[in-house]
């Protein structure tokens, strides 16, 4: 049997409420929108790239969110000793986009869906005001959930495009 991308039942983004709330409602529902683009495809479905040159995936970007929710939430914040790099190394930063030709499709949407819990666990204790340090001077977990809800939000709309190109879905 072939493995598909499953549905997802995507709530709608919150309109009202504390500011927390608000930003883990909207840093949801682009997750949920990213498995929405990504439902009912097969494996090699998610493997095509957008257009030449570019390699650009479903997949890739897939693995691409579940790498960085482990870095920002998980490794920056918390300062997690077991998030080490998903899929990256420094011989090969890219590799989550670029290793995907005979990826496991199905073992990168869950470990997609345990990243994002992990990242909610490990952050669900700080205050949005909690700093770290960074190269560049420092970052508070509001900064991140911010950060998040926009690398989601410039990703699902690569997502739309690739997915129109696989099979003319759109929305």
């Amino acid at each position: 049997m072939t493995w598909t991308a499953p549905s997802v039942d995507r709530t709608g983004e919150p309109h009202t409420g504390p500011e927390r709330a608000m930003l883990q409602g909207w840093l949801d529902w682009h997750r949920g929108t990213l498995l929405a683009k990504c439902s009912g495809l097969t494996a090699d479905q998610l493997r095509l790239a957008s257009a030449a040159p570019s390699n650009l995936t479903l997949l890739g970007l897939v693995r691409h969110m579940s790498y960085v929710e482990r870095v920002w939430f998980r490794d920056r914040v918390a300062k997690d000793p077991t998030a080490v790099p998903l899929y990256v190394s420094d011989a090969h930063p890219d590799a989550d986009f670029e290793d995907i030709a005979t990826a496991d499709a199905e073992q990168a949407f869950a470990i997609f869906a345990e990243e994002c819990a992990a990242a909610d666990r490990a952050v669900a204790a700080f205050d949005l005001d909690q700093e770290f340090p960074m190269a560049k001077g420092r970052r508070s977990l509001r900064w991140v959930y911010l950060h998040m809800i926009e690398e989601y939000a410039r990703h699902n709309g690569h997502a739309d495009l690739i997915r129109e190109r696989i099979d003319g879905a759109t929305g």
